[in-house]
């Protein structure tokens, strides 16, 4: 990725983003060096509310780097934002047989593609230069699996996709530096009313 970021001049980078959180460092380090815009796809979110609490999370942030970035505070280039459908009957359409499926299995594997399959289909679109996600800055997420899909993605739809791994060197916690900053929603569970249930059953066996 670094490789990538020292080109010139900067290209437009399609970002697939899953939340503020998780989007807070990854959009800090690549609007320095690409014309980015942040395309928010989630259908795995449940309830509505979630989604809506976590896409207005999402343009908070993008408005409050704007603003830094006009007044010389941050560094890097303005972020657009691209709102995607809201589709959860795509969600609960590849998940049927897989409700039992342990976080981080195939259930979540589909959902990847899902997500990423959206975002290499807008990038080829649109003419956009490349494509990457977000979701690789999470501990809880498999960045090498992110990344192959990412890659066969970008080869099908002609489309490069910049493979990352964002928790790295500093990344997550930082993460967590820029949530605490700007003040960011940060859910307890990935989105999906399978993770919702887990996490739940996790925190019950832990007050047991």
């Amino acid at each position: 990725m670094e490789a990538f970021l020292e080109r010139t001049p900067p290209v437009p980078l399609l970002l697939h983003s899953c939340c503020a959180p998780c989007s807070s460092h990854c959009m800090e380090v690549l609007c320095k060096a690409v014309h980015l815009t942040v395309f928010y796809y989630n259908p795995n979110i449940s309830p509505d509310a979630e989604y809506e609490k976590r896409l207005a999370e999402e343009h908070r942030l993008i408005g409050r780097y704007n603003e830094e970035i006009a007044q010389g505070i941050r560094t890097g280039y303005p972020i657009r934002i691209r709102d995607g459908a809201y589709e959860p009957e795509r969600f609960f359409e590849l998940a049927k047989g897989l409700e039992m499926c342990p976080e981080r299995g195939e259930r979540c594997f589909r959902c990847y593609e899902l997500r990423l399959r959206e975002t290499a289909r807008m990038a080829a679109l649109e003419g956009y230069a490349c494509f990457a996600t977000t979701l690789t800055l999470s501990p809880l997420k498999d960045a090498a699996k992110l990344n192959e899909i990412g890659e066969r993605l970008g080869e099908e739809y002609g489309v490069p996709y910049l493979a990352t791994d964002f928790k790295k060197k500093g990344g997550y916690q930082r993460s967590l530096e820029l949530s605490r900053q700007y003040g960011l929603y940060r859910q307890d569970f990935c989105g999906c009313v399978y993770s919702k249930a887990q996490r739940e059953k996790e925190k019950a066996e832990k007050l047991r």
